[in-house]
């Protein structure tokens, strides 16, 4: 039986999508634009020779008709594409949802009042409901700007930092010792609790714990946690579980999908620990096991805080890391490369770009394989149910048959 290993770069779009004009995203394209940050500062050229050799710059160049500065060669091993995405919103939840078969086609509730987010009301729920007396900050904003304008006046008053942004988010950050952890953990399940029972229709509630005080700074740690609502429908997740297979969670895909569906969780914080725990869940997963894991800090640390050179310099590290991953895959495992929606740290604002996502594939005798546009994430998941042979999706073509796997 196949084993299969999907790692998401999580914001790592290539281009603007069919749609772009819709969420005001013409022109976004994270990575060229990282490509094209990298040489005007570094004076070098982007070298990614792993991901180039799995056609990552041809689906980037065929997806925007745009070259791409780079130094790392060209597809010789590898399927690659270029998605789409047909969900409603460009948020985590709807992209990683739809790459496992499941598109959101309904509208979430956002909150989109800037400069109140939540109202009154609301707030006055949430405060019966929880036992405080307040909240600080109630703004949109990005989430180590709130955690430093807030976080000496929250370590005095003991109330938690409540903020949203253009995804349909409630975010909570508090500070690990000062107001605790299970505290922190406590209140975001009442939240999600509260928003679901209220019929708001927020796709999720964000734990961001964090440390540190005046003089050192203050800075996140690895403990976030997020609450989702249940996808609308079984995904391919569900269906390999249910007839008897392993779906092992890493990083933070157990929370996108409200654990539904996972067999085996592995929290790790950090590129390299994300995918160290993948590593060592390839040396000893079964046959009929499927590896999911998130690589956050593309998004969290780079993307949202508009840094085209953090990005480009993790995204290098990344691609040297690749050849092990590869050492430890058994002739019959497949790797699958995706992103979730882009996240363009050139663009205005800091929050997600609505891009098509690259979706590359390789095992050990695969040649090169131009699979073109793809027009769902749900293709990923029609070819990940084909290869656990389970039940069919009802969104995504299989392109398995293209992949010369057998």
């Amino acid at each position: 039986m196949a084993r299969a290993i999907i790692l998401v770069l999580d914001s790592f779009g290539i281009g603007a999508a069919p749609d772009a004009a819709d969420f005001d995203d013409i022109g976004a394209n994270t990575f060229l634009h990282i490509a094209q940050k990298y040489q005007e500062i570094k004076q070098q050229k982007i070298n990614l020779p792993q991901l180039a050799k799995l056609g990552l710059i041809a689906a980037t160049e065929q997806a925007s008709s745009c070259t791409v500065p780079h130094a790392g060669g060209i597809a010789t091993k590898g399927a690659y594409s270029y998605a789409a995405e047909i969900s409603t919103g460009k948020d985590t939840p709807s992209g990683h949802w739809e790459m496992m078969g499941v598109p959101v086609l309904f509208d979430w509730g956002y909150f989109n009042n800037k400069a109140k987010s939540f109202d009154d009301e609301l707030v006055a729920h949430i405060n019966k409901a929880t036992g405080f007396t307040g909240m600080l900050a109630n703004c949109h904003g990005s989430g180590t700007d709130i955690i430093n304008q807030f976080a000496a006046q929250h370590i005095s008053s003991g109330l938690p930092i409540c903020y949203t942004s253009a995804d349909s988010v409630f975010q909570v950050a508090a500070h690990e010792e000062h107001f605790g952890l299970d505290n922190l953990t406590q209140y975001c399940e009442t939240v999600r609790a509260l928003l679901s029972e209220l019929d708001l229709n927020i796709g999720r509630v964000i734990a961001r714990p964090f440390i540190g005080n005046e003089n050192e700074g203050f800075v996140r740690t690895g403990n976030r946690r997020d609450y989702s609502v249940l996808p609308p429908a079984p995904t391919v997740l569900d269906k390999i579980s249910a007839a008897g297979g392993q779906v092992i969670s890493v990083g933070k895909i157990a929370d996108i999908f409200a654990h539904q569906g996972i067999t085996v969780k592995t929290k790790a914080t950090g590129i390299d620990a994300l995918v160290d725990a993948t590593l060592e869940h390839i040396k000893s997963a079964a046959d009929n096991s499927l590896i999911f894991t998130n690589l956050v800090n593309f998004d969290q640390d780079f993307g949202h805080r508009r840094d085209p050179i953090g990005y480009a310099e993790a995204l290098q590290s990344f691609d040297q890391r690749l050849p092990e991953i590869y050492q430890q895959m058994q002739d019959d495992d497949i790797l699958f490369l995706i992103a979730d929606h882009g996240c363009d740290p050139t663009w205005h604002g800091n929050d997600h770009t609505r891009e098509y996502v690259p979706l590359l594939a390789y095992h050990h005798n695969i040649a090169s394989v131009n699979l073109g546009e793809r027009t769902t994430f749900a293709d990923l998941g029609q070819t990940i149910a084909e290869l656990f042979k389970v039940e069919k999706m009802a969104y995504g073509q299989s392109f398995l048959s293209e992949l010369n796997f057998s």
